[in-house]
């Protein structure tokens, strides 16, 4: 079994890399220092990268998105791991795959627009009492005559602040359990529909994360995504890639430019007389984070593999959905350590990257509930999981 670089993805991935160098990298430290990204570079970096056909990778052509397979996507999005998160959403898009379950109007609505980068999305799934419990959310959608009535809230919303219009889990029948949860698209703007606040959190600047509100918002059945009662199936399988593709795969690009950094200041920081890199225990560092990172993605790898081919990810991307973040979080801990003080001074981005890491081991699913997801998995009997040969 191998995984040889097609010349297609090598041509592919070169030309995300070469742009995220030269058209992103440069950015990231104001973005850092002011928090913001303006509306008009915002644009310039959207429209160079449309140029390149790098926007909403992830869609089917027929959409005018890039057809990418699953393997190819993750190729890319481990390659986004190199920039800052809300670069990553202006130049390459964040096109969620639910937006395929859109029909008739809907298409020309909500998902074309979102394709060609006119219209931003969000998902808006967490409130205060539902994080990694998807299912324990409160706000509700009750019918009246022709209308739905949504009542609820949302917090934590990333690119609340940029985006349309936002795909909004609620419940519409309360005596179903999980079968009774649904999925609405809002535009933002409509009556009832309110901005809270923008939580500052302690990395990813840049990226807002609102509340939202919503009180009374009349929906019609247009703004229905999919099918009554589907909504917990929709959400689950939108976190599935997310998990596979802006966790897992960003950590492992993350974690590989952090070591590269390292390697370097290893070689040219002197102590005692000799390069960093000549001491054992920094030798260590430096072996165990790229054995890690080397293993994290091949797991990886094959598991987009297994998408394409059709084979059920889902134990599969719960535990690289822990796999990557705890690397990530291991890869950036060591570099701090090597840099010293200088890894944590705001005068070299390894700081940054120190705190953009924590987060990973937090959203999309904490990794203890992915841990249980893996656990149960293991104990109903799939132990393909750790051994192939048991299938």
């Amino acid at each position: 079994m191998t995984f040889e670089i097609s010349h297609e993805q090598r041509l592919l991935v070169d030309t995300v890399r070469d742009f995220i160098k030269n058209e992103l990298a440069p950015l990231e430290q104001e973005i850092e220092e002011t928090g913001t990204l303006s509306d008009k570079v915002a644009q310039a970096i959207f429209e160079k990268s449309s140029a390149l056909g790098l926007y909403g990778m992830n869609i089917p052509e027929q959409y005018g998105g890039g057809g990418l397979s699953c393997l190819d996507q993750i190729m890319c999005e481990e390659q986004f791991g190199h920039t800052t998160d809300i670069l990553i959403r202006r130049a390459f898009g964040n096109v969620y795959e639910v937006l395929l379950s859109c029909e008739g109007a809907q298409i020309d609505r909500w998902l074309t627009p979102a394709v060609k980068g006119e219209r931003v999305c969000s998902i808006a799934f967490t409130e205060p009492g539902a994080g990694s419990d998807a299912a324990g959310i409160k706000t509700k959608a009750v019918r009246r005559g022709d209308t739905w009535v949504l009542s609820g809230m949302k917090h934590y919303i990333s690119d609340g602040a940029f985006s349309d219009f936002f795909v909004v889990t609620a419940v519409t029948d309360p005596d179903k359990g999980h079968r009774g949860i649904s999925m609405f698209m809002v535009d933002k703007g409509m009556p009832g529909f309110s901005l809270g606040r923008d939580q500052q959190m302690m990395g990813i600047r840049g990226t807002s994360h609102l509340d939202l509100h919503f009180d009374e918002v009349e929906l019609t059945d247009e703004h229905l995504l999919g099918r009554e009662g589907e909504g917990l199936k929709l959400a689950l399988s939108v976190l599935g890639r997310v998990r596979l593709a802006q966790v897992a795969a960003r950590a492992v690009g993350k974690s590989t430019k952090i070591l590269q950094m390292t390697l370097d200041h290893a070689r040219d920081r002197h102590q005692f007389g000799q390069p960093l890199g000549d001491f054992q225990m920094v030798q260590q560092m430096l072996a165990d984070s790229a054995m890690e990172i080397n293993a994290t993605r091949m797991a990886l790898w094959q598991c987009a593999a297994d998408i394409d081919a059709g084979r059920d990810p889902r134990a599969n991307i719960s535990a690289l959905k822990v796999q990557g973040a705890e690397l990530l979080g291991r890869v950036v801990d060591r570099a701090v350590q090597i840099f010293g003080g200088m890894g944590y001074s705001k005068d070299l981005p390894i700081e940054r990257y120190y705190r953009d890491a924590r987060i990973y081991r937090i959203f999309d699913g904490a990794s203890e509930v992915h841990r249980s997801v893996v656990a149960r998995a293991l104990l109903k009997g799939s132990t393909e999981l750790f051994d192939p040969w048991s299938a």
